[in-house]
């Protein structure tokens, strides 16, 4: 049976973001990548673990699935809830998503859906935390799988969250708000690849972290963001992909994050330790917290602040 999530007793709920770890068959590097998370985890004692896409590099793992065991298992044997959406390296070869899937729920303390079949993609879900005293749902976390390529042999890039999955957002987030006496929860969103609007908030508002390269997000805005703000409910998303860009800013309202990249088997940067992204919530609260944690154990609670071309500094 799946586990609840609830709130600890002083009102606090700590999230932390592993992505891009591009395990492959425990190499050196893999036991690197091992390392940081035991560090991070000792250190934050989370409620729940996200991994926000390229937990494997299938391209190069003898066995996709046990190396996407294998790379889950540090969290897993600890017993901390968790859940994991997919991103673009995870299926490449050998495995599809479905089979992934099912290895992912095979474990014992995944929290993670395989989601409605009839959507694209694989592991859309909704997941709450509660309140332990009450009951009641406090806040939801959408898991979307945004995909990998485009299949539309006219768009060369990669893939965009689809319009199903938009649909299906928008049906339970207003169902959600309906059950809460027309209140929209405070949610949070986790996919792989970032938004078109990742872009545009490095662009346009204060941000804070750093971007060492592009956005490689989808040529096509489909038009998640949007539905955000109309719903009103997601305060923030989180992805991944771009392994040196850790920043956030907010959009609107809607604070735009990128986690850490975890994975010590794939590129990186010189002075660009890996990590990982803490974010804590507290009860009745509609905003949140988050920092980054690195290799070493340094916090970086006041990230460098990037002001966009005429804007007062």
């Amino acid at each position: 049976m799946k586990k609840s999530l609830y709130y600890r007793g002083d009102g606090t709920f700590t999230i932390v973001q592993f992505t891009d770890l591009h395990w492959q068959n425990g190499e050196p590097d893999d036991m690197l990548t091992r390392m940081l998370m035991e560090r991070v985890l000792d250190a934050e004692s989370p409620d729940l673990v996200v991994f926000t896409g390229d937990v494997i590099y299938s391209k190069d793992c003898v066995d996709p699935r046990q190396s996407f065991r294998d790379a889950v298992r540090t969290v897993d044997r600890r017993g901390i809830p968790w859940a994991a959406v997919f991103g673009n390296h995870d299926t490449e070869h050998l495995v599809t998503r479905g089979e992934l899937m099912n290895v992912q729920l095979e474990h014992a303390h995944c929290i993670a859906e395989a989601g409605p079949q009839e959507l694209s993609g694989e592991g859309n879900a909704v997941l709450f935390v509660h309140d332990p005293e009450t009951g009641r749902a406090v806040n939801a976390l959408y898991l979307f799988d945004s995909g990998s390529y485009s299949e539309l042999p006219h768009i060369v890039g990669y893939q965009w969250i689809q319009r199903d999955q938009i649909a299906w957002y928008a049906a339970r987030s207003a169902a959600i708000a309906a059950a809460n006496g027309g209140e929209p929860l405070p949610s949070l969103a986790f996919f792989h690849i970032p938004l078109p609007e990742y872009k545009r908030v490095w662009k346009k508002e204060l941000c804070f972290g750093s971007k060492h390269e592009g956005v490689a997000c989808p040529p096509v805005n489909s038009g998640l963001y949007a539905a955000m703000l109309e719903l009103g409910d997601v305060v923030g998303t989180f992805c991944g992909h771009d392994h040196v860009n850790d920043y956030w800013g907010a959009l609107n309202d809607i604070r735009l994050c990128y986690g850490r990249a975890t994975g010590y088997q794939t590129y990186g940067r010189e002075g660009f330790p890996r990590g990982a992204r803490v974010i804590k919530l507290q009860r009745d609260e509609r905003d949140f917290a988050t920092y980054v944690r690195l290799d070493d154990g340094t916090v970086i609670l006041e990230p460098k602040e990037h002001y966009p071309k005429g804007m007062d500094n």
